[in-house]
């Protein structure tokens, strides 16, 4: 404790700074578009991407001292996967399946073209694969938390970790303020449409929730907001599949006399994923019971499993992957990014773009088919 302590309170100290000024910010952003800010149902600005914007800014600015080190290791490599395992908690099959039967392969769609679409990106661009891997599952998945979980399957550094989120961060920004009027400008009177573009073109969970919340307040549609809600939830559970899938192509990347043995597609399965899985199957066996017998795994009144589900999906596990990505930011330094230039920052955009016009395009091709089977 001696040894870990010091850098554990540098960064508690940067995760309660970035959750109070997530909250201002969020409440500004709210109200420069005339939005009710004490009515959302979420905050439009995540604390994990201002914890390492601070991050960053405070090991800019002060020399680094390696008697922090340790602390800042435990909190990227163990509270990072913790709080991914705590995650699967918020994700219930019986909210899936609520999109029907279409909503799978119409997200899976989306994710393969945008994995292909940064690999290839990523080459022309001469960009690391293991940043062009993380940009796709960040924007094509759930945003910085995908980041977070596929960059240890694919032993992705900080540089890249820190780049894949301030990608997600800077575009999934832009897609959140412009959004919900494009989907309103296209969708109008097709409500399972706007929810459907929204909740795949979007990168980040707060980002979905945020242009959906502007959605549902402008133009008075909770149809929308519900179909984005749940499609982004679809798109989250991709995860499961899609981080051992990206571990598998960087492995056999390496090249043959590297010395790394080229694992199989089931051992890249991290445990953390595993554990993500099963907090998924906790949740839907609770909703399923809650739903049959008003009592959540025969145990739990419906009142309390909902609070303890939000605490423990979003309370416990925002706090620790707030601490993860402050502990990132204070291990990266803006000198890093040098020798990468603004080319990561075209990949980012050029996914982002694709993965929109892709949202749009399967939008309109399925919304009218689901909204006229109910």
């Amino acid at each position: 404790m001696t040894r870990l302590l010091p850098g554990l309170l540098v960064v508690i100290a940067v995760t309660l700074a970035a959750t109070v000024l997530a909250g201002v910010i969020g409440a500004w952003m709210l109200q420069i578009q005339g939005l009710d800010s004490a009515a959302a149902k979420g905050n439009p600005i995540s604390p994990v991407t201002v914890a390492i914007v601070l991050g960053l800014l405070v090991a800019s600015t002060i020399a680094p001292r390696p008697a922090l080190k340790p602390g800042y290791e435990l909190a990227v490599k163990h509270f990072l996967r913790v709080g991914i395992v705590l995650v699967g908690i918020r994700l219930s099959l019986v909210d899936v399946l609520q999109l029907g039967a279409i909503g799978i392969p119409f997200v899976a769609a989306i994710i393969v073209s945008a994995v292909l679409l940064a690999r290839w990106a990523a080459r022309r661009l001469g960009v690391s694969e293991k940043l062009g891997l993380l940009t796709a599952a960040a924007t094509s998945i759930c945003g910085v938390t995908a980041a977070l979980a596929t960059a240890p399957a694919i032993e992705a550094d900080e540089t890249e970790v820190a780049y894949a989120v301030a990608n997600t961060t800077l575009f999934g920004m832009v897609a959140m303020l412009l959004y919900p009027w494009l989907a309103h400008a296209v969708f109008a009177g097709q409500s399972v449409g706007a929810g459907l573009f929204l909740g795949t073109s979007i990168h980040d969970t707060s980002q979905v929730l945020g242009a959906a919340l502007a959605y549902q307040q402008m133009f008075a549609d909770e149809i929308a907001f519900k179909a984005a809600t749940v499609t982004k939830l679809t798109r989250n559970l991709f995860i499961i599949v899609v981080v051992p899938l990206l571990g598998w192509i960087a492995t056999r990347r390496r090249p043959v006399g590297s010395g790394a043995p080229r694992a199989s597609l089931a051992s890249l399965v991290p445990l953390f994923v595993i554990g993500f899985v099963a907090m998924a199957v906790v949740r839907t066996i609770g909703d399923l019971t809650l739903a049959r017998s008003g009592v959540a795994l025969g145990v739990v009144d419906g009142d309390a499993w909902r609070a303890a589900t939000r605490w423990i999906g979003e309370v416990a596990s925002g706090w620790l992957l707030t601490t993860a990505m402050a502990a990132v930011g204070l291990s990266t330094r803006f000198a890093m990014f040098r020798r990468l230039g603004a080319r990561p920052l075209w990949l980012g955009g050029i996914v982002a773009i694709a993965v929109g016009a892709s949202g749009m395009a399967l939008a309109l091709l399925v919304s009218p088919w689901v909204q006229t089977c109910g």
